[in-house]
């Protein structure tokens, strides 16, 4: 019995995936739940397994192809009967097999008139203004590729030597992109500035014994008292009402080879110092090696974005959809500071606060980050007092 096998929606809200690697060959026989081609979402990479026992007679798409939800991924032969790939203008007129598993996919054939093509070749070739009829496809089963369109666009405009090249952006990108439009453009954005005494929180990270702390835990457990003094900063605007939440649920960026991703640990409070941080690693982990489940990287109530990680200063950081706050801490430089009239060096970072104007005002902007201030001087006398003491243990 013939099978063709669509890209299934696999959980993540996402209409398309890209394919990175083909695990099984033409004419190979596969067993049920057995690994075929691992895909990449916009935000983790995935296997897609056998729906059943047979021989695979075609995989549609090369290495690089972007495939939308519902298109064929590959052709598979079950032990009851022989299957070769439709032809391209085969008519839609025959049988529909209904036999596969539910939420696997359906068997349909191609349209008649139709040349195969995934939907990014397809988005590909209207860029670069390429008729897909005149096309000559080298992938399997004849579909047309991403370079079997570059090609033919090369072929078309060899004698313009100033023109560049298009290249598709990956998933990743394209959602980043996506998201960072739509928080620009409807979401009125204010970003306030400051500077607060770092010494401390620097001095803390050593409190572990075989590696530093990462920041990010700590400035989280300062900043999580100020969050429940503030509820607006985790408010959510939706129709004209703010949504209210009950935890910090808070939002991590973490840097990645495919681009910013952000990781998600919900009601902070509950957590302690070590609690918060071992969760924190792992998922950042995860997050860098694509294996994070969809799951822990939505539904942040606010932002933390460490850039002086990267050695970054001051900036003005995006506020993530459905928020309406996020801060960003830059890296600790040393600089003249004034202590009790005297001046002095200390080592200074730069924190940039960026709100939805329409749940916060400029002045409630202002109070919050004059204690964020104000903790970091706190903290600093009680070091200077105590010695090293975490930001759990204080600012609780």
């Amino acid at each position: 019995m013939i099978h063709e096998f669509h890209l299934p929606d696999i959980g993540e809200g996402l209409t398309e995936a890209e394919i990175v690697a083909w695990l099984v060959g033409v004419g190979d026989t596969v067993t049920v739940d057995q690994p075929i081609v691992e895909v990449e979402t916009a935000k983790t990479t995935v296997e897609i397994p056998a729906p059943f026992d047979g021989t695979i007679t075609s995989l549609v798409g090369s290495e690089g192809d972007v495939v939308a939800v519902g298109d064929v991924l590959f052709v598979i032969t079950d032990a009851r009967g022989e299957s070769t790939l439709p032809d391209v203008t085969t008519p839609a007129n025959g049988p529909v097999d209904r036999d596969e598993p539910a939420g696997r996919g359906t068997t349909r054939s191609a349209p008649e008139g139709t040349r195969r093509a995934m939907p990014g070749v397809r988005k590909l070739a209207g860029e670069l203004g390429v008729d897909l009829a005149s096309v000559v496809g080298t992938g399997p089963g004849g579909s047309i590729t991403a370079d079997d369109v570059r090609a033919s666009s090369a072929g078309h405009d060899a004698e313009d030597a100033t023109r560049g090249e298009s290249t598709p952006l990956s998933p990743t990108r394209r959602a980043i992109a996506a998201h960072m439009t739509e928080s620009w453009t409807t979401i009125p954005h204010v970003t306030v500035q400051a500077e607060i005494r770092a010494e401390a929180l620097l001095a803390d990270r050593g409190i572990r014994a075989d590696t530093a702390l990462p920041l990010e835990p700590l400035v989280a457990m300062a900043v999580a008292p100020l969050l429940r003094r503030y509820p607006e900063f985790t408010d959510t605007y939706l129709d004209g009402s703010a949504v209210h939440h009950r935890t910090i649920d808070l939002g991590f960026a973490v840097d990645t080879e495919a681009g910013l991703m952000v990781v998600v640990i919900d009601d902070i409070e509950q957590l302690s110092l070590s609690e918060l941080t071992a969760k924190f690693e792992r998922l950042a982990t995860e997050a860098r090696e694509r294996t994070i489940d969809h799951a822990d990287t939505i539904g942040q109530t606010f932002t933390i974005s460490n850039i002086g990680a990267l050695g970054g200063g001051h900036g003005t950081p995006i506020i993530p959809v459905g928020t309406s706050a996020i801060m960003s801490i830059g890296r600790a430089v040393l600089r003249p500071v004034v202590e009790d009239g005297t001046l002095a060096t200390g080592m200074v970072a730069p924190i940039d606060l960026s709100y939805d104007h329409r749940l916060i005002d400029g002045s409630l902007g202002q109070r919050f980050l004059a204690d964020l201030v104000t903790v970091s001087y706190t903290h600093l006398r009680a070091h200077e007092t105590l010695g090293s003491i975490s930001y759990a243990v204080f600012c609780l």
